[in-house]
């Protein structure tokens, strides 16, 4: 784009704003500005969106049958939604919703009913349309008693249950009308129910919403939002710094974080989930298919150093292989660095020197950094890691591969213990098998604790069944946890969201119909 068009653009845009204002005589801007960190959005279907900035814009026009409250991600804090309440038989295994009525499609799509809902989760527990189809593996069946209410039944009780139905992920309801019309094009199309809607999207440049005036909480107190997609950190800053942005994604890192603490007109947000990162060690790949070789891995990682470079208000250290303030997290107090045990344990196991281990290294500023203060500290331990550095989409390609001895991996999911056991430590999960997820360990110490949990029908079993799981996959030594990288995001003092930001698991603010920026 010439500096011209970019100029003529923004100048548009500066006189649209201006007149809605006007306009509407209110003391409100009209406009929502909003820099994220990516080149693109590739998927607005929510069955479909997985990356930070697709789940940004898909949070702002989807509603579930329940939702988290705005600027929570606490599994205990979920209230009404398109459903205005629900129930659930005793052994958890059959849950019926009451839907709101008058509950609108954006567009000319109409009212929602039980279909809509039927055919969105029967579309979210496929994987031919879903990214998330295991989370709904036990979703037995799924009825549209009448037009306002939606039975779910179980094959077996499930762990967080409402996380499921939520405004997050594959809970989200669609158009069933709209859907089935669009088919692929449904993807840069979405049709929601949420307080703004898709308007138009120009190709790595914008994303355009606007506020839904039917939406059934109410209509909006902004008129739309523009997205622009900036890769760069530096120029989203300047962008803000300037005042073209009032609301941009932020750089995870504590040095960046306390100098945008010292902006003028800016507040910066911190908030949950987590992306927990861990080290996961290969358990196929020899000699790490000795115990005392993976203890000594384990001993040889400092993870307060790796702390003092990421900073403790961004990165929380993590003290389980379950995400610290999950539902289950049992805090076993992994491995302490001690370099003279692992040399200690090196020896006895035959690999005194010359251990020579191989990692496969996103190249991005998250991940890059973090991998060679780990290489340096396993060097002083006398294990050699080789860093074989990759563009981000090659990493996650080669890394399901079972191509490393190490894996660095971060994930926010779920707060429930069982979303990481399952996805991460159980060996259904393990790289390589037709179930595959996550597990890059090959763990399975926790198999029987896990699937068990699942099946518990009180929390006080399950939360045990957990705790046991922990304990056993530590032993193992699978991986060694590191930190939790919150989420960060900066806003001028002119934004209110309309309720206090603590956390959001769709990994942006919540913009609400309360939303407003003062002119």
């Amino acid at each position: 784009m010439t500096k011209a068009l970019k100029f003529a653009r923004l100048a548009a845009l500066t006189l649209c704003v201006a007149g809605s204002a006007i306009s509407s005589g209110t003391s409100y801007a009209s406009t929502l500005r909003v820099g994220v960190g990516a080149p693109d959005i590739s998927n607005m279907d929510p069955a479909r969106a997985t990356t930070t900035q697709d789940l940004t814009v898909v949070s702002w026009m989807f509603n579930g049958l329940v939702r988290f409250a705005p600027g929570s991600a606490d599994p205990s804090n979920i209230e009404p939604d398109i459903a205005e309440s629900w129930t659930s038989s005793a052994d958890g295994l059959v849950w019926t919703f009451k839907l709101r009525t008058g509950v609108k499609f954006h567009g000319d799509y109409g009212t929602l009913t039980a279909d809509d809902v039927v055919y969105s989760l029967e579309r979210a527990k496929n994987a031919k349309t879903s990214s998330y189809a295991s989370d709904y593996a036990a979703f037995k069946s799924i009825e549209a008693i009448d037009p306002e209410t939606v039975r779910i039944s179980l094959s077996e009780p499930v762990p967080g249950f409402l996380g499921l139905v939520a405004n997050y992920h594959g809970g989200n309801i669609v158009s069933k009308k709209a859907a089935e019309k669009l088919g692929a094009d449904f993807k840069s199309n979405p049709i929601g129910t949420g307080p703004f809607m898709f308007e138009k999207s120009v190709t790595q440049q914008s994303v355009f919403l606007k506020s839904f005036p039917g939406y059934f909480r109410g209509a909006p107190k902004i008129n739309d939002i523009r997205v622009d997609l900036i890769p760069s950190d530096s120029s989203r800053e300047l962008a803000f710094r300037s005042g073209e942005l009032d609301l941009i994604y932020g750089k995870r890192e504590q040095r960046w974080v306390d100098q945008a603490k010292a902006w003028d007109n800016a507040t910066v947000d911190i908030f949950a989930p987590g992306e927990y990162r861990t080290i996961f060690i290969n358990l196929n790949h020899k000699p790490l298919d000795n115990v005392k070789v993976r203890q000594a891995v384990a001993h040889a990682i400092n993870v307060d150093q790796i702390i003092q470079l990421v900073g403790s208000s961004v990165g929380l250290k993590g003290c389980s292989v379950v995400p610290t303030g999950y539902l289950g997290e049992e805090c076993t107090s992994p491995y302490k660095y001690d370099l003279d045990l692992a040399k200690k344990l090196l020896k006895e196991a035959g690999v005194a020197s010359g251990l020579k281990l191989t990692a496969i290294s996103s190249s991005n500023s998250a991940q890059l950094p973090i991998m060679e203060v780990l290489q340096a500290q396993l060097a002083e331990a006398g294990i050699t890691l080789e860093l074989k550095v990759v563009d981000h989409p090659t990493y996650h390609e080669q890394i399901r591969k079972d191509l490393s001895d190490l894996v660095f991996y971060g994930a926010a999911r779920y707060p429930v213990a069982d979303s990481y056991l399952s996805q991460f430590y159980h060996s259904d999960a393990a790289i390589g098998k037709p179930t595959a997820v996550t597990n890059f360990a090959h763990c399975d110490a926790g198999d029987a604790d896990i699937t068990a949990a699942r099946k518990a029908a009180t929390d006080t079993e399950r939360l045990k069944f957990w705790s046991d799981a922990q304990k056993k996959i530590q032993a193992q030594v699978c991986g060694v946890p590191l930190f939790s990288l919150m989420q960060v995001w900066v806003r001028s003092n002119s934004v209110n969201y309309g309720y206090e930001l603590k956390g959001s698991l769709n990994l942006a603010p919540p913009i609400t119909e309360l939303t407003t920026v003062n002119d």
